[in-house]
């Protein structure tokens, strides 16, 4: 039962991220570990901060959001 409740919070909280328009760290870590094994992996906080500038930043310096 506890499994099942872990699961679903991780599930949603992906969810949340992908509809927020922020990538999932642990697929990043995992595409990390088997593509490119021996070059250093972002931190957490790295991660998102790039992926914020990544989506922020799209246009030239416009901003890539309805509001």
């Amino acid at each position: 039962m506890f499994g099942k409740i872990v699961g679903a919070l991780k599930y949603r909280r992906q969810f949340l991220d992908l509809l927020a328009g922020v990538p999932h760290y642990e697929t990043y870590v995992l595409h990390c570990r088997t593509r490119h094994p021996g070059e250093p992996i972002l931190s957490r906080g790295e991660f998102v901060r790039q992926a914020q500038e990544a989506r922020y930043n799209a246009k030239g310096g416009k901003v890539s959001r309805c509001c």
